[in-house]
């Protein structure tokens, strides 16, 4: 990307690491920051384990690991922590989880004699090494308390007006509509500030 020069993790003590569930964000982040991305792979042997094999040192550096939830979801949260730990086992400085999507995040309450699914995968993140989270748009902003370390839930609502207001021809004879009754606050909220 132009005038962005590629830094040397090694004089940045930055090291930016990325799982298989969305390479092309890792790379488009990687351009933007103007660090590379780090050497490791990240694969899943014949009877399907996750494998990770972190290719560089990262002892006393700042991690930051981008792995987004896909269709595979089941997939992407193993390689994550899996990544998490062999980050923290290798003397990682601190943990920083990138992950715009959070699998599980609709399942975060109780229904019945169920589960909160939500909650054991906060668990299982932090208890891998994580030392802060970054996500995007939580489905409920009470997911943060399940996490025993920081998350910063940023929110993608700017950028989206922002794209609708300079890309959609005509949009202001557009109707905003909810999928579901769940998000209706949601779709009120962009109708109100869309003036629609």
């Amino acid at each position: 990307m132009a005038g962005y020069g590629m830094k040397d993790d090694e004089s940045c003590g930055m090291i930016l690491l990325a799982g298989n569930a969305h390479p092309e964000l890792a790379r488009l982040t990687s351009d933007r920051m103007g660090i590379k991305l780090g050497d490791c792979t990240v694969y899943n042997k014949p009877n399907r384990e996750t494998s990770v094999d972190i290719k560089q040192s990262v002892r006393g550096k700042h991690v930051f690991i981008i792995q987004s939830g896909s269709k595979d979801v089941n997939n992407n949260i193993m390689e994550l922590l899996i990544m998490i730990y062999a980050s923290k086992t290798s003397m990682a400085k601190s943990i920083t989880v990138v992950m715009p999507y959070l699998p599980y995040s609709k399942q975060c309450r109780m229904w019945r004699r169920s589960a909160i699914p939500m909650k054991l995968i906060a668990e299982m993140i932090c208890k891998a090494g994580a030392n802060r989270m970054v996500s995007m748009d939580l489905y409920k902003k009470e997911i943060q308390g399940f996490f025993s370390i920081p998350v910063d839930n940023l929110r993608a609502s700017p950028f989206l007006l922002q794209y609708i207001k300079e890309n959609i021809p005509d949009y202001k004879n557009a109707v905003i509509v909810a999928k579901s009754a769940g998000v209706m606050n949601k779709a009120t909220s962009y109708a109100e500030r869309l003036r629609l």
